[in-house]
């Protein structure tokens, strides 16, 4: 039987494009909807309309409300307490620690995941959100969180000091398993968002936590993940979305684009503007040659560079670009994390020794068996 994806404050919005009549009708924006060109001319005209920090500040909120909208999440719904959680099979590892988790994030629906967690805790730690994208095989073996990469990623921050989840995406990992369907799941991008958003609400409420110290990173859709929590989620302090911030490339999934996020009641946006709502906080892209990042350095990054100058904060935001490289979260990419995460976090990059790091079998980080069934309720 295939989990329930329907979460009871979301209404029926269908994923295919809507043909709209006039400019304040909601629209879909997906996957390469615009050339290069004409996505360098739509950052160079909203330079030219926000050239201050007052007329940014006022399109930030407007943006951010059209997004919320468009993921019918407005208002964010509140929440008194943490989801309740399942951990167990904690493994301890050489200056980490990893259980498997589950978030109850709304009545009946779950969000399964690995958390990752110093083995000696220090005073305050950060909390960090590793979201992983649309990587997937039959085997498990390179699937979501249970792939190499997301592992090392979450384990190396966790030796940095670092409180770590890294969750599946919807489909994905144990909801897969339990029959969820990705590309099926009606309001997938509102789900993952709100998985996220729960998330923290948990992460944060672990002993030692620190609020002031919170990052979210992620490749390909959970790059998207990433600046779209830090866009609407006021919590998160540093982000830092790995191969996915294009200006003329919007998702070809329903996760990225498959709600009105985009063009809603008049406001018409991008994954750039999107990512720059997190300004002037610490902001890492990671970009590549080989995929729609590939004019990171020359137009992505210096748009987003003029904004954090309204702040001043042009030393906080960064680039790292691999020309000669694909669309992965690679072993060079995450090498361009640690010591960014280091520098604003106040760890030691010196503690990701991914040479020192333990690979689990997906059997082992499942978390719903037979001795750890779905909670009743």
């Amino acid at each position: 039987m295939k989990q329930l994806s329907i979460l009871p404050f979301f209404f029926f919005f269908s994923a295919t494009p809507i043909q709209a009549e006039d400019a304040h009708t909601p629209k879909l924006r997906v996957g390469e909807a615009q050339s290069q060109e004409a996505a360098a001319e739509e950052l160079a005209k909203m330079r030219k309309h926000f050239m201050d920090r007052e007329t940014w500040e006022q399109r930030r909120e407007t943006v951010r409300r059209s997004i919320l909208r468009g993921a019918e999440l407005d208002p964010i719904p509140e929440r008194k307490s943490p989801p309740p959680a399942l951990r167990h099979s904690l493994r301890k590892c050489d200056g980490y620690t990893v259980e498997n988790i589950s978030l109850e994030v709304t009545k009946g629906v779950f969000h399964t995941g690995n958390l990752y967690l110093p083995a000696v805790a220090a005073g305050k730690m950060p909390v960090v959100l590793c979201s992983h994208g649309h990587f997937r095989d039959n085997t498990y073996v390179e699937e979501g969180r249970y792939s190499p990469s997301v592992q090392l990623l979450s384990a190396s921050l966790a030796r940095m000091g670092c409180i770590v989840f890294a969750g599946d995406m919807v489909g994905y990992g144990d909801d897969r398993k339990r029959g969820g369907d990705h590309e099926q799941t009606q309001h997938v991008l509102a789900r993952q968002l709100w998985n996220n958003i729960r998330t923290l609400d948990y992460t944060l409420s672990l002993p030692g936590a620190d609020p002031e110290r919170v990052g979210v990173t992620g490749a390909s859709g959970g790059g998207t993940q990433a600046f779209l929590l830090a866009a609407v989620d006021p919590r998160v302090t540093l982000a830092a979305p790995c191969v996915m911030v294009s200006a003329h490339f919007f998702g070809g999934c329903v996760c990225e684009s498959g709600m009105p996020i985009h063009n809603h009641g008049g406001t018409v946006t991008n994954n750039v503007e999107i990512t720059a709502l997190h300004a002037p906080k610490p902001l890492l892209l990671i970009s590549c040659g080989k995929d729609w990042t590939l004019r990171t350095p020359e137009v992505e990054f210096p748009h987003l560079r003029s904004l954090y100058k309204l702040y001043g904060k042009e030393q906080d935001i960064e680039n790292a670009h691999f020309s000669e490289e694909g669309h992965d979260y690679g072993e060079s990419k995450r090498k361009a994390l640690y010591p960014f995460i280091a520098k604003h976090f106040k760890l030691d990059a010196g503690r990701a020794d991914e040479s020192r790091l333990t690979i689990f079998p997906h059997e082992e980080l499942t978390v719903f068996n037979e001795a750890h069934p779905v909670p009743s309720r």
